[in-house]
């Protein structure tokens, strides 16, 4: 059944749903005209037969709820509200991120469901709720089956599209390569930092802007294939955009395949959300990820064919300092599916998170250019103007780290992220409501963003970019009180492996940028399907002042890029 199409396929898994109320009718029918010799007019069967599904679907609706209630009175708790979307104003696609959720969380509270298609699922940005979900009550939870059925054509089976005894074998073979030593060796980072540096010094000294977003994203993209694979995938190489409104005569650079296809493919397996279970039905003959899968896989195959032809000369299984990830991937599995959508999976990791927080790290510094000349000054006083920084300095650069925390705060690359229940659970109580219960299968999702934006947790300022909040007295009053607050990398048994690497790079690449740059720019204008629509930032998770239009696929991005001007620092 796995090479249906889509919508054949949903229909098929579903089809006891749909032929049951109709086969019921038709059996009663049946039994009445055979044991009872009633007969019933052959229009009047198929009136009832057309009418049993909608009744069987509410009679199924009454009995879940009730069953859900009951057995939440029984532990003592409550079920989620659910919550009544009319009249919340819905903006989609062109709305800030994650605004009907702010919409409705203001009416219905931290902790509440709705109902989208047929089905509940519960919504929750309560820091005790995603503490039970993502570490005290880890057992209870999975990705599941229908976030691995919506992601399985792009993500296949790696690490973020598994579960159970899968997820530990991606988990286990993942780990050794994240240690300090392996991540404290900076010669990669610089190389490509060198790279794209100068590259955008070229196109600035041109006299146009640079996307920023586009030249981060090559970088992480050449950094994390060198470290994770070995091979320097080189799409630096390919050379920068123009901006759009450029009169340019020269050359534009060849399109980089693979970033085109794979944002093409996370929009669209993204965008199945909305439909949870019943997406199949939207892309009824044909998997809309497919098409895109090819720009993906010229990259990725090429390396996957290369490692196996070498796997033949490794001479042991263990670890060893000169394995990559993906050498040592070829020492426990000759799988080739395993080993092509592992690549693509930390792909996603290694390039797209990082990418993001040095996106928005460079627009939050452009928008405010006291917090820029702060940070180079510590940057210039620890490290100076041309010495490459080392571990050490990274470390006791403490404004540094405050500025990424805080551009960790305002845009998490993961905004909004989900788990199943696997078995009945109890979300603790807060401090404004009872016990939640939340009944197996029922789909749970968690918003970062929202609880980062949260001002009864991070203060009255919460919306307000001020590195300083992890540096003074509200690190003691918000923060180390409830950790559970400040979760860009998750929390629990899957907490992002990579999370000091992200940092060590975040920070590599803004030291040697200001060292390089003395201001930035913000001109949105050179690009306008960059530019926010009207009312964007009318939403209760705005403060007002976004100019960068934000939105996301996996991975919070700016739509359109990030167009910047920058003034070379005098030596």
């Amino acid at each position: 059944m796995a090479r249906l199409p889509p919508g054949p396929r949903y229909l098929l898994s579903h089809l006891h749903y749909v032929a049951l109320p109709p086969a019921t009718v038709f059996l009663g029918t049946s039994v009445a005209r055979a044991y009872a010799g009633v007969h019933i007019h052959a229009l009047v069967v198929a009136v009832a037969s057309f009418l049993s599904f909608p009744i069987f679907w509410l009679v199924y609706r009454a009995w879940r709820d009730t069953s859900a209630n009951r057995a939440a009175a029984a532990h003592g708790a409550i079920v989620a509200p659910l919550a009544s979307t009319q009249g919340v104003k819905r903006r989609g696609k062109e709305g800030y991120p994650r605004d009907f959720l702010f919409r409705l969380s203001e009416i219905w509270g931290n902790t509440f469901s709705f109902e989208a298609y047929g089905l509940k699922r519960m919504v929750t940005t309560e820091p005790e709720h995603i503490k039970a979900i993502l570490a005290t009550n880890f057992n209870n939870f999975e990705k599941g089956p229908g976030f691995r059925e919506q992601m399985q054509s792009l993500l296949g089976v790696g690490v973020f599209n598994a579960d159970d005894e899968l997820w530990k074998f991606h988990r286990s073979m993942t780990r050794p390569f994240f240690s300090k030593d392996r991540i404290g060796h900076f010669e990669n980072f610089d190389r490509h930092a060198t790279d794209a540096l100068q590259q955008m010094k070229a196109r600035m000294r041109e006299g146009y802007a640079v996307d920023w977003q586009d030249l981060i994203s090559r970088f992480t993209l050449d950094s994390a294939s060198e470290f994770l694979f070995g091979q320097d995938v080189r799409s630096l190489a390919k050379g920068l955009p123009y901006p759009p409104t450029a009169d340019v005569r020269f050359v534009q650079p060849e399109e980089d395949e693979f970033s085109t296809s794979f944002l093409a493919a996370q929009l669209v397996a993204a965008g199945r959300g909305k439909f949870q279970e019943a997406w199949g039905l939207s892309e009824f003959w044909k998997d809309k990820v497919i098409p895109h899968k090819a720009g993906i896989d010229k990259l990725i195959n090429p390396i996957v064919e290369d490692a196996l032809r070498t796997k033949a000369d490794m001479e042991t299984k263990e670890v060893t300092e000169e394995d990559t990830l993906l050498s040592f991937l070829l020492k426990v599995t000759d799988d080739r599916q395993i080993i092509h959508d592992e690549i693509l999976n930390i792909l996603i990791a290694g390039r797209d998170t990082t990418a993001s927080t040095l996106t928005f790290a460079v627009y939050r510094l452009a928008e405010h250019p006291d917090i820029l000349r702060r940070l180079r000054e510590e940057i210039l006083s620890v490290v100076g103007p041309t010495r490459r920084p080392s571990y050490e300095d990274i470390r006791n650069m403490k404004y540094l780290r405050a500025v990424i925390n805080e551009t960790l705060r305002l845009y998490p690359p993961v905004p909004v992220n989900n788990r199943c229940a696997i078995k009945d659970t109890v979300l603790p109580a807060t401090a404004t409501q009872p016990p939640i219960f939340v009944p197996a299968g029922m789909k749970c999702v968690y918003s970062v963003f929202m609880v980062h934006r949260r001002k009864d947790l991070w203060g009255p300022d919460a919306l307000k970019f001020d590195p300083d909040r992890f540096l003074d007295e509200r690190v003691q009053k918000y923060l180390t009180p409830n950790p559970f607050i400040f979760l860009p990398f998750n929390a629990g048994p899957r907490i992002c492996l990579g999370q000091q690497f992200a940092y060590n790079e975040v920070s590599f690449m803004l030291v040697r940028l200001l060292q390089l740059v003395s201001a930035i720019e913000f001109v949105p204008e050179v690009a306008p399907e960059s530019i926010p629509p009207p009312g964007y930032a009318d939403s209760p998770g705005s403060d007002g002042t976004d100019r960068v239009w934000m939105t996301s696929h996996l991975t919070t991005y700016a739509r359109g890029g990030l167009w910047v001007k920058m003034t070379e620092a005098k030596e």
